[in-house]
C-alpha cells in the first residue's frame, strides 16, 4: 500500500466527509504520498523520540495525533532558518519517513478514537453514560466522555489513573476522600472549553460531576473554581492528565481499528511519553 492509499481509506473508514484542505490539520507534513508501506507506527506526537524510533524499525510512515511542527496548525513559514527545525526536518528526510497527521477525522468520527482508546486502555467502556443520559451535550458528541463509576474516592481514582498511565506523578484538586461516582473525560484541549471558558463549570453543575479529568488546564478558570467549592466544602473535584497521557490511548489503540484498512501490514505503537521531567 502507498501513504496515500492508508490516508484515503483511513478517512473513508471514519464515516466522515472528507475536509477541504484548508479546512483541516490532517495533512501529510513529510513524506512522498505515493511512497510504498511495509511498516507503520502510531503516536500521539511524532517527536524526535519517536522518529528515531520508527526509523529503527524500519517504518515508512508515521501516524500522528498532534502537531509535528509545534502550532495547531503546522505552518512552517515561520520557522525558516530555525535550528530546531531544520534539524528535525534532516533527521525525518534522512531515516525516509512520511508523517501524516490524524486528528480532525478522528475526532469527528462517531465513535472518537481517542475515547474509544481511553476506554480500552481503563477498562471504563461498560461504565460510558449514553448521550440520552447527558443533556449538557445538547446533542453534541466531541470530547463527551461520561462515567457512572462504581463508588471509590478521589485519591483512590489518582492512584488507579496514576498507575495505569504510568504517571511518576499526578495533580488533583479536591479532597483525596470524597465520595466519586460521576466522571468526565475532557482529554487534550476539551478542558479548556472548546471556545468557551465556562463549560467545563457548566458541565459540572449540569451533569452534576464530582470529578473532571483534564487535559489542558487554564489554571485561573477550571483550576480556580473547583479549588474554590473545595475550600467551600462542596464535593467537587479535577484529575490533571496533561494533554499527552489524556489523549495517547487512542493512538495506542488504533492499530485494530487499522486492520481492515492494513490487513497483515503491521501498525506499531510507539508512546510520546509525557514531555516534562520530574525532580
Amino acid at each position: 500500500m502507498t501513504v496515500q492509499q492508508i490516508i484515503d481509506k483511513m478517512i473513508e473508514k471514519t464515516g466522515v466527509t472528507p475536509l477541504p484542505y484548508d479546512k483541516t490539520c490532517d495533512h501529510l507534513m513529510t513524506g512522498d504520498p505515493n511512497q510504498k508501506v511495509t511498516k507503520i507506527v502510531s503516536t500521539f506526537m511524532a517527536t524526535v523520540a519517536v522518529i528515531r524510533k520508527a526509523a529503527e524499525i524500519g517504518a515508512e510512515l508515521i501516524i500522528t495525533h498532534e502537531p509535528t511542527w509545534f502550532t495547531g496548525v503546522d505552518d512552517t513559514e515561520w520557522l525558516a532558518g530555525d535550528a530546531v527545525y531544520e534539524k528535525k526536518l534532516a533527521l525525518i528526510r534522512e531515516a525516509g519517513i512520511a508523517i501524516w497527521r490524524f486528528h480532525d477525522h478522528m475526532h469527528r468520527d462517531v465513535n472518537d478514537g481517542i475515547f474509544l482508546g481511553f476506554d480500552l486502555e481503563t477498562g471504563w467502556d461498560r461504565y460510558r453514560m449514553s448521550p440520552e443520559e447527558c443533556p449538557a451535550l445538547h446533542g453534541g458528541k466531541h470530547f463527551s466522555g461520561f462515567y457512572q463509576l462504581p463508588q471509590t474516592t478521589l485519591g483512590t481514582l489518582a492512584e488507579f489513573l496514576k498507575e495505569r498511565f504510568a504517571m511518576p506523578t499526578i495533580r488533583i484538586i479536591g479532597n483525596p476522600t470524597m465520595p466519586v461516582e460521576r466522571v468526565a473525560l475532557m482529554p487534550g484541549g476539551g478542558s479548556l472549553g472548546l471556545g468557551s471558558e465556562h463549560m467545563p463549570m457548566d458541565w459540572m453543575r449540569s451533569m452534576n460531576l464530582d470529578v473532571i479529568l483534564c487535559g489542558e488546564v487554564t489554571e485561573w478558570t477550571l483550576p480556580a473554581y473547583v479549588r474554590d467549592a473545595y475550600q467551600l466544602g462542596l464535593a467537587k473535584a479535577i484529575v490533571i492528565l496533561g494533554h499527552e497521557r489524556s489523549e495517547e490511548w487512542g493512538m495506542k489503540h488504533l492499530a485494530p481499528w487499522m486492520e481492515s484498512i492494513t490487513g497483515e501490514l503491521p501498525v506499531i505503537f510507539v508512546d510520546a511519553r509525557e514531555p516534562f521531567q520530574y525532580r
